[in-house]
């Protein structure tokens, strides 16, 4: 499957707020104008959301602030990995109005704005993308996240090294229904987490994952997400950073997929559909992801499980913790055995 790398700013939707042509692509930096979703004629659909995932040796969190439409999610979420108990705390409100977001990524700060989850997100340096690279000039190399529940305070500080790349792919369904999605992979955190009045510094190597989504969905879809990052030695002995952005089953029979893998900060974007393989009856039985430039194996530590049905609206979710091995190759064909890059497998049906 060939793909376009769009290498220039470009709106994602028309004025009349179907999806634009030109749009449909992938890039390797924030460059789609999103600020027609959420606004204007064609509502009812629409979907944005910020996630922050955060793994660290002793902890693994992840942090929402998502507006679909007809109502907003807020939550934190946290794992304390040596004894298995977690802490949850979400609030689903009517409307979006809790939940403030950016039009674009970049664009301004991130609020959940209720009384038992309060989340913040701002921009923490403000230095802009090389104008050469024609990069999105809002969009900044640092982010502060901070957190509150009744149980937990979070405060970090996650960088973005100068020569790190994301993934940004835009998935269009039809002219009426598409999604742009921004994979942020292995980012490096620090700051403080506090659960239940106990303390933990997080410093490295602690790392981040943002997921940044706007657009307008099917009622009904599910997925497959993987994520991992870590440390490895190539055939020279030298140490390489390589993390994995993993999709499955949504972007099917589409122009784009969210597949690639980052070395050293690079993206090497791979194109083609990957084949997963794991147990829905036993999620936490060995996953496999194959594909041509890749065959890497899940061995799972935990699931964390979330089930919803309020009828018309339900989701199921498993998501699970653990350590991905096998093998990844580059554009230039170099290929590089992977062991024990922590991350998760996430397996999501959702009616919504």
């Amino acid at each position: 499957m060939t793909e376009d790398e769009i290498t220039a700013g470009v709106q994602l939707c028309l004025p009349d707020g179907s999806l634009d042509p030109d749009a449909v692509g992938w890039t390797r930096e924030p460059l789609h104008d999103t600020s027609g979703i959420g606004r204007g004629r064609r509502r009812g659909r629409d979907k944005r959301w910020e996630y922050w995932g955060i793994m660290t040796p002793t902890h693994v969190v992840a942090v929402t602030t998502a507006a679909l439409d007809y109502a907003a999610l807020h939550q934190v979420y946290v794992l304390e990995r040596s004894t298995g108990i977690e802490t949850d705390d979400v609030v689903v409100a009517p409307l979006s109005g809790t939940a403030e977001l950016p039009g674009t990524i970049g664009g301004g700060a991130v609020r959940s704005r209720t009384r038992r989850v309060e989340i913040a997100v701002d921009d923490a340096h403000r230095t802009a993308e090389p104008a050469e690279r024609g990069g999105h000039s809002g969009y900044r190399p640092a982010t502060r996240l901070r957190a509150r529940t009744s149980r937990v305070e979070l405060d970090v500080v996650i960088a973005r090294p100068a020569t790190h790349e994301v993934l940004g792919v835009v998935v269009p369904w039809s002219s009426r229904r598409f999604q742009y999605t921004v994979k942020d992979v292995g980012r490096p955190v620090r700051g403080s987490l506090r659960v239940d009045g106990t303390s933990h510094a997080i410093a490295g190597p602690a790392w981040a994952v943002h997921d940044h989504g706007r657009g307008r969905w099917p009622y009904s879809v599910s997925w497959q997400w993987g994520v991992g990052f870590g440390t490895v030695r190539d055939a020279a002995g030298r140490e390489r950073r390589v993390g994995l952005q993993l999709g499955g089953s949504w972007t099917r029979q589409g122009p784009t997929t969210e597949n690639a893998v980052f070395v050293d900060g690079r993206l090497h974007k791979i194109h083609d559909e990957l084949e997963w393989s794991f147990d829905p009856h036993a999620y936490l039985r060995p996953w496999h992801v194959r594909g041509e430039r890749l065959d890497l194996s899940f061995a799972p530590f935990f699931d964390r499980v979330s089930r919803t049905n309020l009828g018309v609206v339900a989701s199921a979710t498993d998501q699970c913790f653990g350590r991905w091995s096998g093998w990844v190759t580059t554009d230039s064909g170099e290929r590089l055995d992977v062991g024990r890059l922590e991350g998760w497998a996430e397996d999501v049906r959702q009616r919504w």
